[in-house]
């Protein structure tokens, strides 16, 4: 593991200032961010310099690491309470999953490229993260572990996938950018005894959601 040295602590300091400043409330939220070392989590080193920089960035597989305000803005809306069980579909580098276990969650995250979930579960492990990953298609989520109190999708779905709202408990809430790849609308769905109920709160950009894949 690399170092965490004062600089480092430093940083997230300030991106916490920033993400504040930019309209994230939830203190907790803001704590869980400001613990997380996202530096572990870019192996890039080119990118490394940047890791408390408010942007997303390249991991691999075509895959990005989020920027720092959207994990705040999923993680604030998911509502997340201590010793909740959070599906993740999108493990990606486990920068979302380290901030979801900060919370007190016991999260379940998914992971359809192999090489990611492999090298994320390392990672998470030797950091001291205790969640359950899974390679497999984040379309099904993980039926044998439903339900769970909250579900966070961290790529963009074409449709909210209606087997992710049934594995919700009622009263569950599911946090997904709904749209094609020009952007998406960020969704906050809430299972409710009629059906779903679901609110828009502005718009994003992420790497599109694949239904029946998983690539090895």
């Amino acid at each position: 593991m690399k170092p965490d040295d004062f600089r480092h602590q430093g940083l997230r300091r300030k991106l916490v200032d920033d993400l504040r400043a930019k309209g994230i409330a939830d203190g907790r939220v803001l704590a869980a961010i400001g613990k997380v070392p996202r530096h572990q989590f870019i192996d890039d080193t080119a990118f490394e310099r940047f890791a408390y920089v408010d942007q997303a960035f390249p991991i691999g597989c075509g895959q990005t690491i989020s920027q720092p305000y959207t994990v705040a803005v999923q993680s604030e809306l998911l509502q997340v309470k201590p010793g909740e069980k959070v599906l993740e579909i999108g493990t990606g580098c486990g920068y979302q999953t380290a901030v979801l276990c900060e919370l007190g969650a016991k999260v379940h995250s998914i992971e359809r490229h192999k090489p990611l979930y492999l090298s994320t579960k390392a990672r998470l492990a030797a950091m001291g993260y205790r969640a359950y990953l899974q390679h497999g298609d984040g379309y099904k989520g993980m039926p044998l572990h439903a339900p769970f109190d909250k579900i966070i999708v961290t790529c963009g779905a074409p449709e909210v996938p209606q087997a992710l709202v049934e594995q919700l408990r009622m009263g569950g809430i599911l946090v997904i950018p709904v749209g094609g790849e020009g952007g998406q609308a960020m969704l906050s769905v809430v299972r409710e005894a009629g059906g779903a109920r679901s609110t828009r709160h502005g718009n994003f950009s992420f790497v599109p959601m694949v239904e029946n894949k998983s690539n090895g």
